[in-house]
């Protein structure tokens, strides 16, 4: 179940809000009290509510945004729980000054928004004790490990215990709470109206994760990244598991680059089953697999890993999905071992997907010139594959074939940024740009109107997606469902 948190600072809106919400499908509605802008009302919330409610009144020490004295916030929920409301929310501190009284349900709860306490058995036994129903406890994750920890608390806890780690990195104890035994999960109303670090809202949870169906028979993947709220991978791929009918949900794992091994350690145990790789992770999960296909080994750097019985098993989607897409706008001879031989290429950037293309290029005879910002990292680029490196600045002083931007210059919100010059375009260049948020970066406006041959990051990111989809699932991936949905999310219509 869900309880989606209303916090307003009208009650007017509080209770249009509540109605709307249960009109929708919410089966429970959090009611934060301290939002509210004057004296709580708590007969004109409650009286006429059109279903159950979690009443919280919540300190400012404990994220809360309560303004008056304590004594009037103990006063407004023990006058929740004479009212009969459903739950009510209670710090474990204060718990011993709240009598139970009637069917009100007593959520015991704690708050850190700094760490994750080192015992958290302890800390929910001794929660427990103050005569609780459900057990609460929210706190930040400050490492991946932070979620193992949580979930599996949550999991053997022998009293109902809700059990969320905040922050970015805590989002999947969010999407799996009811998955290892929590009563219900938290989300917001809207995306713009957080009402804690790393809340999900209401739709995100109901529509693409689809909370409520996942059960321990659900296959899990995800994408691993530092950060991983911008991934469009989730909607895209769980799109897809909804439309084939499949029992899988596409997660967003937050991975900092010190907690690499600790997630693929514990990847099993969550369920996971494959994972797509992204920054900062490409080259060195590449260490971790126990097996590789060749390209991924001589890339140096794997963005897909199946986890198939003890094994990890490596793969590089965005150098299949590249090449896929320049051979389609080339005209290139067939059955030749080097069918760009002669022809000039300069990639801008030296990551991940500069990696993944330039290898493909030279494995094609292609002459390949790197330019990054960091001239290091694109001299190391250049020494491992076998090409030229230039400066930055020198970048549009060669004749180019194809032009290829593996940097982030020119991705939301950065749209009126372009790493390459109009001025150096013709119409004999193609333009191949890996961003895909949006489409239509600056460069590839410049590419149209000089004429250009054009690849837009859609089409290599539906592809190399539509790879994973099939190592995943076994299925060949609904690419033009796929293409349409990042479209309608990176250029939504705009109706006023």
């Amino acid at each position: 179940m869900i309880c989606v948190s209303l916090g307003r600072a009208r009650h007017k809106r509080m209770i249009a809000e509540h109605q709307f919400l249960v009109e929708q499908g919410a089966q429970l509605v959090e009611l934060r009290l301290d939002f509210i802008g004057r004296a709580v009302n708590l007969k004109r919330l409650i009286d006429e509510r059109p279903g159950p409610v979690v009443i919280t009144c919540r300190r400012r020490e404990d994220g809360g945004r309560w303004m008056r004295s304590e004594q009037e916030r103990l006063m407004v929920l023990r006058s929740a729980i004479a009212a009969g409301v459903e739950y009510v929310d209670i710090e474990a501190d204060i718990a011993s000054q709240i009598p139970r009284y009637g069917n009100t349900k007593r959520i015991i709860s704690y708050h850190d928004f700094a760490e994750t306490p080192d015992d958290l058995e302890s800390l929910a036994a001794a929660m427990a004790d103050e005569d609780a129903d459900i057990v609460k406890i929210a706190s930040m994750a400050n490492s991946f490990s932070d979620n193992i920890r949580m979930l599996n608390m949550v999991k053997n806890a022998k009293r109902p215990t809700i059990g969320i780690c905040m922050g970015e990195i805590g989002m999947v104890t969010r999407i799996l709470g009811e998955r290892v035994g929590s009563p219900f999960t938290y989300a917001t109303y809207s995306a713009d109206k957080k009402l804690a670090p790393g809340q999900l809202n209401w739709k995100e949870m109901n529509t693409l994760y689809r909370y409520k169906e996942i059960n321990e028979a659900t296959e899990l993947f995800g994408v691993v990244a530092d950060p991983v709220a911008h991934s469009y991978s989730p909607l895209i791929h769980n799109t897809a598991f909804y439309d084939q009918g499949l029992n899988a949900r596409y997660l967003p794992f937050r991975v900092p680059a010190d907690d690499l091994h600790i997630f693929l350690q514990n990847a099993r145990n969550l369920g996971v089953s494959g994972i797509s790789v992204t920054i900062p992770h490409k080259e060195r999960t590449l260490e971790y697999c126990t097996q590789a296909e060749s390209s991924a080994n001589g890339i140096g750097a794997v963005n897909t890993v199946i986890f198939q019985g003890k094994d990890n098993l490596g793969y590089n989607t965005d150098y299949r999905a590249a090449m896929d897409c320049i051979e389609q706008v080339l005209t290139l001879k067939k059955d030749v071992d080097k069918p760009m031989m002669g022809m000039s290429v300069l990639i801008l950037g030296a990551g991940g997907v500069s990696r993944a293309i330039a290898w493909g290029l030279r494995q094609r005879g292609a002459d390949i010139t790197i330019a990054s910002r960091t001239f290091e990292r694109a001299n190391l680029l250049a020494s491992e594959i076998g090409c030229r490196v230039v400066e930055w600045e020198d970048r549009h002083s060669h004749k180019v074939n194809l032009l290829v931007n593996g940097t982030p210059i020119g991705m939301h919100p950065d749209v009126d940024s372009t790493p390459y010059n109009a001025s150096a375009m013709n119409q004999f260049m193609v333009v191949f740009d890996t961003v895909y948020n949006p489409e239509s970066t600056m460069l590839i406006k410049h590419a149209k109107k000089h004429g250009c041959r054009i690849i837009t990051g859609i089409d290599m990111f539906v592809r190399q997606a539509a790879y994973q989809y099939k190592l995943f699932t076994g299925r060949d991936a609904p690419i033009a469902l796929m293409r349409d949905t990042i479209k309608q999310a990176t250029n939504p219509v705009q109706l006023n």
